[in-house]
């Protein structure tokens, strides 16, 4: 296990804060927290969830800490198949059916689909079925060959941009099985953007039965969760990025 002082520097350093910025954030002194990153201090388990809320690690992670400083984990990990997480569930999945009839999914930490809309199909139809068994990656499934990434119009700049939030969600996270996914994903066929793509998003464009429709994403996550896997989830959702695809999916 990891002594709890060299994880703290870990953090700090993924956030580029100097023992000075962080010491002053968390009302602790420069020389204290030198002391706990060095092992020469230990840490009490309030000076860890302080560190750890300043550098704004995941719940995940945070439990990790403790861990590693000989506390008890601070955060339950529900079962998202269990009756402790049914309500919160069961909300978001109203979420899901409310934003019909635009596509959008509910994802865990790695992009895996726990649950996605009726209106999903529109996206996924002809992707090879190996793609589709679950658990099913909802990155792999878009940029890969057999996948949705043939029917993406403009792919060298939507793999840009997905590659470009996977890279930092693995650099902010620490995880590496998003650092994996990236690689993965990286050394998959589909172009390099040579230009910055015009607009004020990155579309997605996606032909469908011989259309093209146009979508922007959008990122929902749960404000103030203290379970680790409520922490972990999010709704991606996807609008019309103008008014022939929204006329086209109403008209469906």
């Amino acid at each position: 296990m990891s002594d709890v002082g060299v994880l703290l520097r870990e953090w700090r350093g993924n956030r580029r804060l100097s023992q000075l910025e962080l010491a002053g954030q968390a009302g602790v002194s420069t020389r204290h927290l030198s002391f706990v990153e060095t092992g020469r201090s230990r840490p009490t388990r309030e000076m860890i969830l302080r560190l750890a809320e300043e550098l704004a690690v995941p719940l995940r992670a945070r439990n990790a800490l403790l861990l590693a400083g000989g506390s008890a984990p601070a955060y339950p990990e529900g079962d998202l198949g269990g009756p402790g997480l049914a309500a919160v569930l069961a909300s978001l999945r109203a979420v899901l059916a409310g934003h019909e009839p635009y596509p959008a999914v509910l994802i865990d930490r790695h992009w895996t689909m726990v649950d996605g809309n009726a209106a999903v199909p529109l996206l996924t139809a002809g992707a090879a079925p190996s793609l589709l068994e679950p658990p099913v990656n909802v990155l792999r499934l878009s940029l890969h060959p057999d996948g949705m990434a043939p029917r993406i119009r403009n792919l060298p700049e939507w793999r840009a941009h997905v590659l470009h939030r996977l890279d930092r969600q693995a650099l902010a996270t620490g995880d590496p099985v998003l650092r994996s996914l990236h690689d993965e994903l990286l050394a998959l066929p589909g172009g390099r953007a040579t230009a910055r793509p015009d607009g004020m998003v990155v579309p997605l464009r996606y032909t469908t039965d011989g259309r093209e429709l146009s979508f922007f994403s959008v990122t929902s996550v749960l404000g103030t969760p203290l379970d680790v896997t409520l922490d972990e989830l999010a709704i991606e959702s996807f609008l019309p990025a103008d008014a022939a695809t929204a006329a086209f999916l109403h008209g469906r």
